[in-house]
C-alpha cells in the first residue's frame, strides 16, 4: 500500500513537472513571437529631422505597395530615353546609354538593328528631332507583362511625321536600386509590335 502511494505521487510529480515545462516553453514561444513582431513594427518607424531639427515620424512601407505605379514609371522612362532624340551624336549616345540600364539584351539588340539600318545617321543628316508622347501603359502585375501605347513625332526640316508606336515586354524585379535604375526593374523580352505612320505633313520650303 505504501509503495503504491509512493508510485502514485512520483507519477503525479512527473506529470506536474512535464506539464510545467511544456507550459513554460509555450509561454516563452508566445512572448518571443510578440516581442519579435513588436520590434519589426518599431523598425518601420523612422524619425527624420526637419530644417529646425524637429524629429518627424516616417513609416516604412512595403516595396510592393505601389509597385504598379513604379512599373509604369519605369516603362515610361525607358521609352522616353529610347525614342526622344535630337540630331546630336553625343546626345544620342547618352540617351542610349541611360536606356540600356533599364532593359536586358533585347534593348541592345533593337539599338544595334537601328544602327545597322542607318537610322541614327538619318537623324543627324536630316536634323530630325524625335519626341515621344505616351498614350497609355497597360501592366499585368501577375504576369509581369506590359504593353506600351504612344505616338512618336519626327520633326524634320521638310516634314513632320506622327507615328503610332506599340511595344510589349516583361518586367523583372531587381534586388538593389541605383542612380541608373531607381525603380529596381529590368525590362525583358522587349519588342515593337507597331510603328506606322499616322500623319505626314510637308512643310513649306520658304
Amino acid at each position: 500500500m505504501i509503495i503504491r502511494n509512493i508510485e502514485t505521487k512520483i507519477r503525479l510529480a512527473t506529470f506536474l513537472s512535464a506539464g510545467s515545462f511544456i507550459l513554460t516553453a509555450v509561454i516563452v514561444l508566445i512572448v518571443t513571437f510578440f516581442a519579435y513582431r513588436q520590434v519589426a513594427e518599431a523598425r518601420k518607424n523612422i524619425y527624420v529631422l526637419d530644417a529646425n531639427s524637429v524629429p518627424l515620424l516616417a513609416r516604412q512601407t512595403s516595396v510592393q505597395l505601389n509597385r504598379g505605379a513604379e512599373y509604369r514609371s519605369h516603362i515610361n522612362l525607358f521609352h522616353g530615353l529610347f525614342f526622344s532624340l535630337s540630331p546630336d551624336d553625343k546626345f544620342i549616345e547618352y540617351q542610349m546609354k541611360r536606356a540600356m540600364y533599364l532593359i536586358d539584351e533585347s534593348g541592345a539588340l533593337q539599338y544595334n538593328n537601328l544602327k545597322e539600318k542607318g537610322f541614327f545617321n538619318s537623324i543627324l543628316s536630316s536634323s530630325a528631332v524625335l519626341t515621344i508622347q505616351t498614350d497609355s501603359i497597360v501592366v499585368d502585375e501577375a504576369r509581369k507583362y506590359f504593353r506600351y501605347y504612344g505616338k512618336q513625332k519626327i520633326d524634320r526640316r521638310s516634314s513632320a511625321i506622327i507615328r503610332s508606336l506599340v511595344t510589349e515586354g516583361y518586367l523583372k524585379d531587381l534586388d538593389i536600386r541605383s542612380d541608373n535604375n531607381p525603380h529596381a526593374v529590368l525590362i525583358t523580352r522587349w519588342k515593337t509590335l507597331e510603328n506606322k505612320d499616322l500623319e505626314n505633313v510637308q512643310k513649306n520650303s520658304f
